[in-house]
């Protein structure tokens, strides 16, 4: 008489893992957000407008969609040059280099703001020199461009590396044999594969930036209708006790987050498939 051996594994089965996913997802990730839209619902149309469409708020949604918008797309630049010395080249002190990349990441926020207005205010040692230049950064709109830039450049090199690791240097000697000039292997060989994670980090990088307050509070100025972002703003309505237009802001930082970063994965997908045929 034979008996069935029931394999039995280590790892729970899909069952298990998919409930332990969707519940620990929605009380982690769905549940704060679903409760600002509840707090929303409860305001009229016109409240919601007034709250969301004042001058001085849409003032800190240019800022903040624009700052973070521009610091991402100058990571994706020179994280790239970053990375491609990171990966391709041997050097005394790689990896301290590479280590001072991660810094951003483990820095206090608070910390890295207080840094970058000591170094670009008018006596800081970058500033002391801009400012006879007519360049002034800290306290000004270019201030919460270069907080933005510092925070954001680590999750577009950390994403690129890996690819450019499995990057073959081959694929560029059978370019140049060919006869392709280096703009021609650049643009037809090497963007090509690295497009995909170059959007991925742009979009971590633009997430980022979006939600970033310890270190713009700092260097910005906090000025109304100049350097004022929108996280700041959410931070003045709580402290005013106006629960429902700081809910209201963060429901439409929340949306329009979204829709681009669905915009980037779609153009990332697209990019995947149009490299593959």
């Amino acid at each position: 008489m034979s008996t069935a051996r029931v394999s039995r594994s280590v790892i729970p089965g899909f069952g298990i893992s998919l409930g332990f996913t969707l519940a620990y997802l929605g009380i982690i990730v769905l549940l704060p957000l679903a409760a600002a839209f509840i707090r929303t619902a409860g305001m009229s149309w016109a409240d919601f407008v007034a709250a969301v469409a004042s001058p001085r708020v849409v003032a800190s949604y240019k800022l903040s969609f624009g700052a973070s918008f521009a610091a991402a797309a100058v990571n994706c630049v020179f994280g790239l040059i970053v990375a491609w010395v990171l990966v391709r080249y041997r050097f005394p002190g790689r990896r301290i280099l590479d280590a001072l990349v991660d810094l951003p990441f483990a820095l206090p926020t608070a910390v890295a703001g207080i840094a970058l207005t000591a170094i670009y205010a008018k006596n800081g040692w970058v500033g002391q020199w801009l400012e006879p230049l007519g360049l002034k950064v800290a306290f000004t709109e270019i201030g919460v461009f270069v907080a933005l830039t510092f925070i954001g450049l680590p999750f577009v090199v950390r994403t690129l590396q890996p690819v450019l690791e499995e990057l073959e240097p081959e694929l560029e000697e059978a370019s140049a044999t060919l006869g392709a000039n280096r703009w021609q292997t650049i643009s037809r060989v090497i963007l090509p594969e690295l497009f995909p994670a170059l959007l991925t980090g742009f979009a971590m990088a633009f997430a980022r930036a979006l939600g970033e307050y310890g270190s713009v509070v700092f260097i910005s100025g906090n000025m109304p209708m100049r350097t004022e972002i929108t996280p700041l703003l959410i931070i003045t309505k709580l402290e005013q006790y106006d629960y429902a237009g700081a809910t209201a802001i963060a429901v439409v930082m929340l949306v329009v987050s979204f829709v681009m970063l669905l915009l980037i994965n779609l153009l990332q997908k697209w990019s995947r498939r149009h490299h593959r045929l």
